[in-house]
Formats: structure tokens, C-alpha cells, sequence
């Protein structure tokens, strides 16, 4: 009997969490507020009440038991191709969507990037990216996006400054400027499939959940980062 492999309309989130970092060792597995970053991230997936399936990527040991005891799956250990300085996010999300499809037997229509360093994620914006992809099938990717006026400015080759668009050249009051947004994948990203079995992370067909909260900017990787979220979340409680 040959097996066949059923197309379901499910929603499975992907964290990538590998052991190895240079900046903060196991810097997945740190405790802020009471409870591991790897544990937060998982928790607030969760919470969203619109995910299937969850699972972690890792190549660390303690890092998928700490996954499993807050409820996710770690079904495989990830590749030491994939668990160095040098490998991608989109290396390592193609590899784990496709060996859990391959194990279950079957294909995910939504995929959800998130990641446990970024912590000043509202639970809501999960739910939020999903649904945007279920209501509307021309977008590829929807996704978390950070808000700013500022100007930026990029390094030609020939050693020359210049703005990255011209009408930054126009100073104006905050209020009336035109906007860039910053892409904050790791807040919360949903995409189709197809996207990162390509080793896309996302399409080009976009929708961005506009983001304001400046604390979203603190993304964990250094002991400061460390140090500098715990005093916003002591900030955060006091509003």
C-alpha cells in the first residue's frame, strides 16, 4: 500500500535555538522574569491559541529539554551543518519544516518565525500575522514591522555616504515626515509554506503589523542586552 500525503490547512511555528553563541552562552536558556527565554517565546506561542503545532530547533540538549517541559516538540536535533556561526535562519527553517513534514506525513500551509532573544512581543501580534494569511490569499508574508522617522544612510563602494532615500534630504517635524518600517521578523512573522521550503524566510507580497513600542528594539545577545531588558520589564510593570 503506498502512503499518500494529505495537504492540511494547519499553522506550525518553528523557533531555531542553537546552543552555541558567542555573545551570551546559552543565552536561549537565561531566566528573565522568572522563566527561560526559550520557555517565554514557547509560552506566548502558545497563548496565542492559533498555532497547531510548535517545535524547536536546536543542536543543544538542554536547550530541547527545557523546550519540551514548556510544552513544545523537539523531534529531531538539528544538524552541526546548520548549528555553526555561519549558517542562515532560512538554512535552518527550510530543514526543519522539511523533516517534520516528512515525519508526520503530511505538508503546513502557515509557517511562524519566532525568536526567544526578542522579548517585548505582544501575544495578540502572533495571532494577528496568522490571520492576515488566512484572510487574504495574495499575501505571502505578514509580519511585525518597527515604525521610525529617522534618517539612514548607506556606504557606497566608492567610499561615499549617501541617504538611502532622497527625501530624507527634507527636514521636517516628526509628525508630518514621511515613515520607513524596520522588519522585526523575530517579533512575529507568518508565511506560506512554499516560501521556506524555498529557503525564503518571506515572500514579497507583504503585509507589515505596524509596531511602536520602543522596547521592541532590545533583541537579546550580549550580557547588557540581558541586563537592559530586565530593567524595561521593571519599567513595563510600573505602567
Amino acid at each position: 500500500m503506498s502512503s499518500s500525503i494529505s495537504i492540511v490547512p494547519k499553522v506550525i511555528a518553528i523557533i531555531c535555538a542553537r546552543g552555541g553563541s558567542k555573545g551570551l552562552k546559552k543565552k536561549n536558556l537565561k531566566s528573565i522574569n522568572g522563566e527561560s527565554l526559550i520557555g517565554r517565546v514557547i509560552r506566548q506561542a502558545f497563548e496565542s491559541k492559533s498555532i497547531d503545532s510548535l517545535i524547536v530547533s536546536t543542536d543543544d540538549k538542554d536547550i530541547a529539554s527545557e523546550a519540551i517541559k514548556y510544552g513544545a516538540e523537539v523531534p529531531f536535533m538539528r544538524p552541526k551543518d546548520l548549528s555553526g556561526d555561519l549558517a542562515t535562519t532560512e538554512e535552518t527553517l527550510k530543514h526543519a519544516l522539511i523533516t517534520y513534514e516528512q515525519q508526520k506525513n503530511t505538508k503546513f500551509d502557515i509557517v511562524v518565525f519566532l525568536t526567544a532573544t526578542d522579548i517585548f512581543r505582544r501575544t495578540e501580534w502572533i495571532k494577528k500575522v496568522i490571520d492576515v494569511l488566512k484572510e487574504s490569499p495574495s499575501i505571502e508574508s505578514a509580519f511585525v514591522g518597527y515604525k521610525t522617522h529617522k534618517n539612514f544612510w548607506e556606504l557606497q563602494e566608492n567610499g561615499q555616504w549617501v541617504r538611502i532615500r532622497d527625501w530624507m534630504k527634507e527636514y521636517s517635524s516628526r509628525q508630518i515626515r514621511r515613515s520607513i518600517v524596520r522588519e522585526d521578523t523575530g517579533l512575529a512573522c507568518a508565511s506560506r509554506a512554499y516560501l521556506w521550503r524555498e529557503g525564503r524566510r518571506i515572500g514579497d507580497k507583504v503585509q507589515i503589523l505596524i509596531n511602536n513600542d520602543d522596547f521592541t528594539s532590545i533583541d537579546i545577545h550580549t550580557k547588557e542586552d540581558l541586563e537592559l531588558a530586565e530593567a524595561a520589564l521593571k519599567i513595563r510593570s510600573k505602567d
